[in-house]
């Protein structure tokens, strides 16, 4: 029979690469926590979501660096979490050395094209009234 930890995955023995990441789950996990209660509460009871349409974005929400700033960190901070998730899932089951090496390339890849163009489109979204 199989016991399952109420603690969730245990923290890796020693020091090194994969105690980093096992701290850096958690403290991701809390900040999405913080993030995505802070961006519900004000879109949904702060701001009417009546009123809210493609020109509330872009007009009011995202014409303030601040707005911009804080839906960029929860982007990246969703990015960061879920690839360092399946990241946490290829290294438990993909056995084989070159299946793990191809995997985990390939994921590191998907990430840094999704941050690219998350960057990107956050960024460069142009400010009503800017030249």
């Amino acid at each position: 029979m199989m016991r399952y930890s109420r603690s969730g995955r245990p923290k890796p023995p020693g020091g090194g690469r994969e105690t980093a990441v096992w701290y850096l789950m958690r403290l991701s996990g809390l900040a999405l926590f913080v993030l995505a209660l802070a961006h519900y509460l004000i879109l949904h009871f702060v701001f009417d979501p009546a009123d809210q349409d493609v020109d509330f974005i872009t007009n009011e929400r995202w014409n303030q660096l601040f707005w911009r700033a804080f839906d960029w960190t929860l982007l990246m901070m969703v990015l960061f979490h879920g690839f360092m998730g399946v990241r946490t899932i290829i290294t438990d089951y993909a056995h084989r050395p070159r299946v793990r090496v191809a995997s985990l390339t390939a994921l590191y890849l998907l990430g840094a094209l999704l941050f690219v163009l998350g960057t990107n489109v956050v960024m460069t979204l142009p400010m009503p009234g800017a030249p």
